[in-house]
């Protein structure tokens, strides 16, 4: 009896995570790639695709902004950790800096005059460095030392006299010859789209004058946060206690909470309702299993 519990609960596992990584193949990770990217954004050519090849990894992504490259360049060159920060989420990407934990607000002339070669930190323990600058146009950040060196490129492409785009694109393929490497691949993988999407809105709303605050920025983030331990608290205790319609559903639906939260992108509001919704279908779902544990 007891083995076959354990196998129910295996089973279980594996269907509601081929549904979740399905989900997630099909719908979340195309749209991620491509957030706010047109087609002929997608398909056009753009300085630092030589570094790649073929990647495993490449995504595009643009957004619209209200004034011209020239206005919008100073924000681009002067971002790094410890510099002008990201301008997404400060709490964890600032946490350390010398410089403070809020991205930087205003133009910071010290970090204005980069040449090719010089380092980008990314965070304490990272950093690229700048493979290519073109004032005004695009900017490239590289590693050069690893066999997969990719390519992370800021370009500015207008559209009127005060009007450009925006467009970031990433390439770059797994490190399977360097397996220290791969948990860092795939957390890029899962939370890349949410750390760009945020600097892109974060340079545009700094060039426009309406960026976000800290508060907000804190509290979206730990929305994101809280959505993602719940769908893996959720799959403990899937494994946990004994496996029935009931708990499995919940389970699902604390995936598809995270999915939505995740890659929709959804207002505050709808994924703190997705993130209570989940915790009580838990509740409810798990409600009274714990006496059988034993019998399973």
């Amino acid at each position: 009896m007891m083995k076959a519990g354990i196998l129910r609960r295996i089973l279980g596992l594996f269907v509601l995570n081929s549904i979740i990584i399905g989900a997630y193949i099909l719908w979340a990770r195309p749209y991620q790639l491509r957030w706010g990217a047109t087609l002929i954004e997608i398909n056009r050519s753009m300085p630092g695709d030589e570094r790649h090849g073929n990647p495993s990894f490449l995504a595009t992504r643009g957004i619209t902004i209200e004034d011209t490259p020239e206005n919008i360049w100073p924000w681009l060159i002067q971002m790094g950790y410890g510099r002008a920060g990201f301008y997404g989420y400060d709490i964890i990407e600032n946490l350390g800096s010398e410089r403070g934990i809020f991205s930087a607000d205003s133009i910071i002339p010290e970090f204005q005059h980069f040449t090719e070669g010089d380092d980008v930190p990314i965070s304490p323990l990272a950093r690229l460095s700048f493979y290519e600058i073109v004032p005004n146009k695009y900017l490239i950040w590289s590693e050069d030392k690893s066999e997969y060196p990719g390519a992370f490129t800021w370009a500015l492409y207008p559209l009127s006299n005060n009007k450009t785009r925006l467009v970031c694109r990433i390439g770059w393929s797994y490190h399977w010859k360097e397996p220290s490497l791969l948990p860092l691949d795939l957390f890029t993988e899962f939370t890349d789209h949410v750390a760009i999407r945020e600097i892109l809105q974060g340079v545009k709303g700094r060039v426009e004058g309406h960026f976000d605050s800290f508060g907000r920025q804190t509290v979206e983030f730990f929305i994101y946060l809280s959505a993602f331990l719940i769908f893996i608290f959720a799959q403990i205790l899937l494994i946990l206690k004994p496996l029935s319609l009931r708990n499995w559903l919940a389970n699902l639906f604390s995936g598809i909470a995270w999915l939505l939260t995740w890659y929709a992108p959804l207002p505050l509001w709808i994924g703190t309702t997705l993130c209570v919704l989940a915790v009580f279908g838990l509740i409810y779902g798990f409600r009274g299993t714990g006496k059988a544990v034993s019998k399973a």
